[in-house]
C-alpha cells in the first residue's frame, strides 16, 4: 500500500475532510449550548377551561431543560400530556426565544360509571369534574360505541323534551335508557333507532298530552311498545283517561305477545 501515492493521498482527504467535519460537529455542539440562546417565552394558545396557569408554570419549571436549539420537544410535550384535562399537544419553536405550545382540552361527554370521564371523541380520561353529566355503562371496548349512540338517542329524545340521564349497553349487547325524569327505556339489541323514533312520535302526540307520569317503557316489541305507570299512582276520572285491564300500566300495542329480543 505504501508504495501507492495515489491510494494514499485518498486515505489523507479522508481523513483531512472527516476531521473538519468533526470540528464544525464540535464547535456547532459548543456553540447551541451556550447560554446565548435561552428561551424566553412560553406562549399557550388553546381554548384552555381546566387547565391552569399553575400547572403550566409547573411544567415549565421542571421538565423544560435546556436552550432554544437544545429543548427535547417529544419529552416536554409528553410532560404537557400528563396533564388531566390535555388531549393533544403540540409544540413549535419560534425563532428567537419562543416556544409555542397548542393545548387540546379533553370535552366532557359523559362519565364512564364511576372510574373516568369520556369526551366527545369517545375517548376515556381521567379527570375530577363536579359538571352534571350523563352516565354511560357498558363493556371497556364499548365506550366508542356508547358514545355514538348517545348522540343518536339524545337527538331523537329532545323532540319529546326526554333527556338521558344514563345509558347502558348490557353483555348482551342490549341497550337501556334512563332518562331524567325517571323513565326507564327498554330498546333491545335491534333496529333501536326506527323504535326510539316510533315511541317519541307516540310520546309527543298522546302520552305527554295525558299529564301522567311513565316509569317504564318496553321497545322491543315488533308491533309496538308497552309502557307503565308508577304502581301507587290513582289516576284521575277525566275523559282522556286510557282504560287498561292490567293494573301494572297501560299497553300501548295491539298484541300482547312477549318483546322479540327481551334478556330473558
Amino acid at each position: 500500500m505504501w508504495d501507492k501515492p495515489t491510494l494514499l493521498n485518498w486515505i489523507a482527504n479522508l481523513l483531512f475532510a472527516l476531521s473538519v467535519v468533526a470540528m464544525l460537529y464540535a464547535a456547532l455542539y459548543a456553540v447551541v449550548h451556550l447560554p446565548i440562546f435561552p428561551l424566553r417565552e412560553v406562549k399557550i394558545d388553546g381554548q384552555l377551561n381546566h387547565v391552569n396557569r399553575d400547572q403550566i408554570k409547573l411544567i415549565v419549571g421542571k421538565h423544560l431543560k435546556g436552550n432554544f436549539f437544545t429543548l427535547d420537544l417529544a419529552k416536554a410535550r409528553d410532560a404537557f400530556e400528563k396533564l388531566p384535562w390535555a388531549r393533544k399537544v403540540s409544540l413549535r419553536r419560534r425563532w428567537p426565544d419562543t416556544l409555542e405550545v397548542m393545548v387540546e382540552e379533553h370535552q366532557p361527554l359523559a362519565r364512564w360509571g364511576s372510574v373516568a370521564l369520556v369526551n366527545t371523541h369517545g375517548e376515556l380520561f381521567q379527570a375530577a369534574s363536579n359538571a352534571d353529566l350523563p352516565t354511560f355503562y357498558g363493556p371497556g371496548e364499548g365506550v366508542n360505541e356508547v358514545a355514538l349512540q348517545y348522540g343518536e338517542f339524545s337527538k331523537i329524545l329532545q323532540k319529546a323534551n326526554l333527556h338521558i340521564a344514563s345509558i347502558t349497553l348490557t353483555p348482551r349487547r342490549a341497550w337501556q335508557i334512563n332518562t331524567e325524569s325517571g323513565m326507564l327505556i327498554e330498546l333491545g339489541r335491534v333496529e333501536m333507532l326506527p323504535r326510539i323514533e316510533k315511541f317519541v312520535n307516540v310520546y309527543v302526540s298522546t302520552i305527554a298530552k295525558l299529564n301522567r307520569k311513565i316509569t317504564y317503557a318496553d321497545l322491543r316489541y315488533p308491533n309496538g311498545f308497552a309502557v307503565r305507570r308508577p304502581a301507587n299512582m290513582q289516576l284521575p276520572a277525566d275523559k282522556n283517561r286510557v282504560s287498561s285491564s292490567k293494573p301494572a300500566g297501560v299497553v300501548k300495542h295491539k298484541q300482547a305477545i312477549k318483546p322479540e329480543d327481551a334478556d330473558i
